[in-house]
């Protein structure tokens, strides 16, 4: 308001560069707020790291173990929202039913036992993902198909609850058929570390996970941003009345879209089943995180949810695995849901997202 009564060049001048720094629009509460939280995050984590150097080593490979397997399962939600806007709740029973068919492909169809060679086991894994990955895709489709299509044009608050229903019936499938005993093929793998630095170690067991989770991720990556299928379902993300104007099929961009989501379930199902219990239920719990993940990453963004993803395993495990005034396992639901509260309210795009109007 100033400038006109200055004389030339005096609005370029250190002092009156600070003047507009101090003048300037003030942080909100909010952001202050998030940034004391923040920091007081980074500084316990620098205080744990500096006490216990070792320690916080292996929790930190811990998490992004469990990361990664959180990723394929986020990436599951991010792919429906993104090319409907519909939070698919039964993503989480399909994927914990998918584990359950594996331990049933490994220990009855492959008669596997922990006593075998640690390469057969490996060889069995990737023949029952073979098996697996399929089926789990067909059945994502076909929920699709069966209990999504029909609502089309339907109020979106009908598929959400309609994706509750299915939720519960995935689940219930689960329990007719498992029972309510949990399943583990954490046995199989080889446990042998890869590497050991003092007393920093990483196994063979974890390192399966990522080596079978980084390329399905890549391939992903690829199949989206390349062929011509994954033009198709961007383009139908981002408009779909004129994607259709233009000739895609929209119907069966969407069903490749639950196809691609009930692979990446089956992938995850399995690679859980290696690494803890699973039973019917496992996946109403571990969706929840995988969409806390999907959330905080930005929904509809593929890098994003493998971000969140990511966040919410170091968060886990350092949550449980760290000694210097951590809130411990009991806190790991509580601090999860809470993030997912504080995304909701306060940045509700997530972290890689973008600002859009409702209904955009």
């Amino acid at each position: 308001m100033l400038r006109g009564h200055m004389p030339d060049g005096a609005s370029n001048s250190p002092l009156s560069r600070m003047g507009a720094i101090l003048t300037g629009p003030r942080p909100g509460f909010v952001s202050v707020l998030g940034l004391a939280v923040a920091g007081l995050v980074l500084l316990w984590l620098f205080v744990n790291a500096v006490q216990t150097p070792e320690l916080f080593a292996n929790v930190a490979l811990i998490g992004l173990t469990n990361g990664a397997v959180f990723g394929l399962v986020a990436l599951g939600y991010t792919l429906v929202y993104g090319i409907l806007q519909l939070i698919n709740f039964a993503h989480g029973d399909v994927f914990a039913l998918s584990g359950l068919v594996g331990f049933t492909v490994l220990f009855s169809v492959f008669k596997v036992s922990a006593d075998a060679a640690s390469v057969m086991t490996v060889l069995a894994v990737l023949a029952a993902l073979a098996i697996t990955v399929p089926l789990f895709a067909t059945i994502n489709a076909t929920i699709e198909f069966v209990a999504y299509r029909p609502l089309r044009h339907s109020p979106r608050l009908a598929a959400l609850i309609t994706a509750v229903g299915v939720s519960f019936i995935v689940q219930n499938i689960g329990l007719y058929f498992y029972d309510v005993r949990f399943r583990s093929a954490s046995q199989l793998l080889p446990r042998d570390p890869v590497f050991e630095l003092g007393d920093i170690s990483y196994s063979w067991n974890k390192l399966i996970v990522l080596l079978i989770t980084v390329p399905a991720l890549i391939a992903l990556t690829w199949f989206v941003r390349n062929t011509r299928q994954g033009k198709a379902m961007r383009a139908v993300a981002q408009d779909r009345d004129a994607a259709a104007m233009m000739g895609i099929d929209v119907n069966r961009t969407i069903s490749v879209t639950f196809a691609l989501a009930g692979s990446l379930a089956a992938i995850g199902g399995m690679l859980f089943l290696t690494q803890f219990n699973l039973r019917y239920d496992t996946g109403f719990e571990l969706g929840l995180i995988a969409f806390t993940a999907a959330v905080l990453g930005g929904i509809g963004n593929l890098q994003g949810a493998v971000l969140g993803a990511m966040l919410i395993g170091f968060i886990q495990a350092f949550n449980e695995g760290l000694t210097w005034l951590s809130p411990g396992s009991d806190w790991t639901r509580s601090i999860v849901f809470g993030i997912l509260i504080a995304i909701l309210v306060f940045r509700p795009e997530g972290l890689l997202g973008e600002r859009t109007p409702e209904g955009a």
